[in-house]
């Protein structure tokens, strides 16, 4: 923090610093960058109290299957808000909000509002006490269906509006830039900011991996999440984000934050300016790569200044559906990203389905933790045909498309997984790689490295698993941490295998947006970078000014710390020398 925002006569105060009537809140940075205005919390929404959803009376029966089909119609029309959000999102929102939508349709949810309808129970109150089962369900399994929760009461929340013929809750559109503070923020609202009005953002609960952060960073909003006393600042007050840090200050000093936010600015103007192709300032070539989801966004990723696709996540062609789709239609899907990077290189994940992303025309088994359960390419030990399936179409699509696309499966755990799945692979002619995502994957990564062509290592769940920690959890943000020195050994021992063996190791996972982590993780042996397209040219340009060494030099140093504030310090002597 800037020495001249506040002055070092500091008191406690609950957690915070507070300095002349200032005060400083930290918790963990998710999207570098300077944002200065004035506090935006969201409208309420729909209040939930008795009379208003009808708790206090009962339907007469002849009206029940009325009220059933209602809340159907509801449901529907709230997905298909969602999804026509989805279709003018990219990347990871159109993902998230696509999901978002069949969670609203969910058929578990809907029909346990429907039995209590069936007994008299008026749609909206059906709805919360439905909703109040399922987020106690998933707060129990924990993982990646704990995340669930914020989306299943922004679901609640609409279908309940809709119900009541009330307006959809949802973010105010400010007058002037603010800075939006959220406890938490759905997909549906996050992926609907307008980065031009809300110039920042901060959660008082969530992770680094959570939806709303990846979603920031898509965005390039300053974000900082896990403020644990935000409910501190009221809105309208003056207060100054710094990314980086992960610290909001309250009513700084106005000259010397708006001088941070036109610095900040300055730095963004360098970064548009960034065109590619990525490499650092000594010349070493590094592959800067997008994430993708279809070929809406594959499109839109191929204006950004990016060598190919190093994530194409093809699940939205498998959710939200009653039946898989068949080879021809899965082939039409891949061709569309094929041709919008025709002759680029074109990295293309299988179905990552399961947990917290069911399949409907599939039965899922009941786990206790599906996080740790039947999800990725396990669900092809029962299901090959799904596996095959893919394989077959993407294929058919390279072949139309003069082109061979790279291959990788997700959620592998042995040397024997990935074997078995390479060989389903060559057979097709296409380049065989996996997913490192699991801590014994990257334990045994010489043994997996003998099998495939390649590997992509999934920051976000490496991270969840080697803390043992849900990336949703505010109380563990810091354990969720791409930045925890603890994952950075790992990706160190993948990439040193990597490079033994003379094979590629790319990153794909959120660490791969973050400028500095990036330069760190060149520094391990890291040989290619993907990310939301938008994050892509500050990750480039922060590359073109360090060299190989300096990259290094601060992998080395960072991997003898021991927790991320340290890390990111260590890191920062090197890399901004």
């Amino acid at each position: 923090m800037e020495h001249d925002l506040v002055s070092d006569d500091r008191v406690s105060m609950n957690g915070q610093e507070e300095v002349n009537g200032q005060g400083e809140l930290t918790g963990t940075p998710v999207v570098a960058g300077y944002a200065f205005g004035p506090a935006l919390w969201p409208g309420g929404r729909v209040e939930h109290d008795d009379r208003l959803l009808g708790m206090d009376r009962t339907l007469a029966e002849e009206d029940r299957d009325a009220e059933a089909d209602r809340l159907v119609a509801a449901a529907a029309t709230v997905a298909g808000r969602l999804r026509n959000r989805a279709s003018h999102a990219s990347g990871a929102a159109a993902e998230v909000l696509n999901a978002t939508a069949g969670l609203a349709e969910d058929r578990g949810w809907i029909g346990a509002a429907d039995k209590l309808i069936a007994v008299g129970t008026p749609a909206p109150a059906a709805v919360v006490a439905a909703t109040q089962t399922f987020a106690e369900m998933f707060a129990k399994l924990g993982g990646l269906m704990a995340e669930r929760i914020t989306d299943l009461n922004d679901v609640r929340d609409r279908v309940v509006a809709e119900l009541l013929g009330e307006p959809e809750p949802g973010i105010p559109t400010p007058t002037q830039p603010s800075i939006l503070l959220a406890d938490d923020l759905a997909p549906a609202d996050t992926a609907g900011l307008d980065p031009t009005v809300i110039v920042g953002l901060v959660t008082r609960f969530g992770g680094p991996t959570s939806h709303t952060a990846i979603i920031a960073r898509q965005l390039g909003i300053p974000c900082v999440v896990a403020v644990a006393r935000l409910g501190e600042i009221t809105s309208g007050t003056e207060v100054l984000v710094d990314g980086a840090a992960g610290s909001v200050v309250v009513e700084p000093d106005p000259v010397s934050a708006q001088e941070l936010v036109d610095r900040g600015a300055a730095e963004a103007a360098l970064v548009a300016a960034w065109s590619g192709p990525g490499r650092t300032a000594d010349g070493v070539e590094v592959a800067i790569l997008a994430n993708v989801a279809d070929g809406a966004s594959a499109r839109r990723a191929a204006d950004a200044p990016v060598e190919g696709i190093g994530l194409f996540r093809t699940e939205l062609a498998f959710l939200d559906r009653g039946d898989e789709p068949g080879v021809d239609e899965q082939t039409r899907l891949y061709r569309h990203v094929l041709d919008a990077f025709d002759g680029r290189k074109v990295v293309i994940r299988t179905l990552d389905a399961g947990s917290d992303k069911p399949l409907a025309f599939i039965e899922h088994p009941d786990e206790a933790n599906p996080a740790l359960g039947v999800r990725g390419n396990r669900i092809a030990v029962d299901h090959p045909e799904i596996v095959r399936g893919q394989l077959d179409a993407i294929a058919r699509a390279g072949a139309e498309t003069g082109s061979r696309p790279w291959v990788m499966a997700p959620m592998i755990a042995t040397a024997a997984e990935a074997a078995q799945f390479a060989r389903m692979v060559r057979e097709r002619g296409l380049t065989a790689g996996v997913m490192i995502e699991i801590p014994a994957a990257a334990i045994l990564a010489r043994a997996i490295l003998a099998e495939v062509d390649f590997v992509s290592i999934g920051t976000n769940d490496l991270t969840q698993y080697t803390m043992a920690a849900d990336r949703m959890s505010a109380e563990l943000a810091e354990l969720t941490d791409p930045w925890q020195p603890a994952v950075l050994a790992l990706i160190a021992q993948v990439a040193d295998a990597g490079a033994d063996l003379g094979k590629p190791v790319g990153v794909c996972g959120e660490a791969a947006a973050d400028p500095a982590l990036a330069c760190v993780l060149v520094g391990l042996g890291v040989t290619s970078l993907s990310a939301a397209p938008a994050a892509t040219p500050a990750v480039g340009a922060k590359l073109s000014t360090v060299t190989l060494d300096q990259c290094r030099a601060a992998a080395e140093a960072v991997l003898q710390t021991t927790s991320p504030t340290s890390a990111r310090r260590a890191a920062a002597e090197h890399l901004d020398a």
